[in-house]
């Protein structure tokens, strides 16, 4: 029923109070632990990491040790969002990040990962 009711919330237009992560994304909150990740055009999986790590390091204020796991099953539908969870409980089985090294293999990410390694600085190539 959640998954359902998330679900069309990544469908609902935003409020003007939704959170704007670094890279341009919106973010809304999903319950007590998620956040969804708004669909924007040409946008790759790891923006929505980035997004989602942000909304979790600044708007609710987590350490950056704090996991983060994807909530949204595979694959992502067109012209859909992606909703991440805080709560282990909450992740979608299958839909977590490939992990090489070290760290727990278990689809997550920490937030500090999350925003340093796919936040991308975004550098105009005009001056005014």
């Amino acid at each position: 029923m959640m998954r359902f009711l998330v679900m069309i919330l990544l469908m609902v237009p935003l409020p003007a109070a939704a959170f704007t992560a670094r890279n341009g994304m919106e973010v809304a909150q999903a319950g007590p632990s998620g956040m969804a990740v708004m669909f924007r055009t040409a946008r790759e999986d790891t923006d929505y990491w980035c997004a989602a790590g942000d909304y979790a390091q600044r708007a609710l204020n987590q350490p950056v040790g704090t996991r983060l796991w994807r909530a949204s099953p595979k694959p992502r539908g067109s012209g859909q969002g992606l909703l991440f969870t805080l709560d282990p409980a909450q992740k979608a089985e299958g839909a977590g990040l490939s992990q090489f090294g070290k760290g727990p293999r278990d689809g997550s990410m920490s937030i500090g990962q999350a925003v340093s390694a796919h936040c991308q600085v975004i550098v105009p190539l005009w001056r005014d």
